[in-house]
């Protein structure tokens, strides 16, 4: 049984304030336990990775995740993920741009984002299916990636 912070009478576990002097007691909180992906599956947060436009918050949360630290699996699809956004991320603000000033009106960088978008959305479907692909360019990359520890 707790007893009153202020004058050492007997209190309740659940009261706020002593009875007998009315001073505030100390609030107990549980402890904490951890990052938030302790008790998710690995090919759940696979699968968030390759979400388009917010799936590198995702990867990066894998990445620096206790849990999957040895989880090859999981590391290997957030590494993927991130470099397939960084190849979004290149041809939204270099290609894409470049290719408007040198073609004019012919959408070739829209069409070279949709097909990175594309990817992480065949991504998605594979992940899903508990399928484990590696893209051509950026597959290596994440197997090299993944491989250091």
């Amino acid at each position: 049984m707790p007893y009153c912070s202020q004058c050492g009478k007997a209190v309740r576990e659940q009261d706020f304030y002593c009875g007998a002097c009315g001073a505030r007691q100390p609030v107990s909180y549980p402890p904490a336990t951890g990052d938030s992906l302790t008790r998710m599956p690995a090919n759940r947060a696979a699968l968030l990775c390759y979400i388009p436009y917010v799936g590198w918050i995702a990867a990066i949360a894998v990445l620096a995740a206790e849990r999957f630290r040895t989880e090859r699996v999981a590391r290997f699809h957030a590494f993927q993920a991130l470099y397939l956004f960084v190849a979004w991320l290149l041809v939204n603000q270099v290609v894409r741009p470049f290719l408007r000033v040198v073609h004019g009106g012919f959408p070739l960088g829209s069409l070279l984002e949709l097909a990175v978008i594309g990817a992480m959305i065949f991504m998605l479907v594979k992940v899903s299916q508990n399928q484990n692909y590696s893209l051509p360019i950026v597959g290596d990359l994440a197997e090299k990636s993944a491989a250091e520890l």
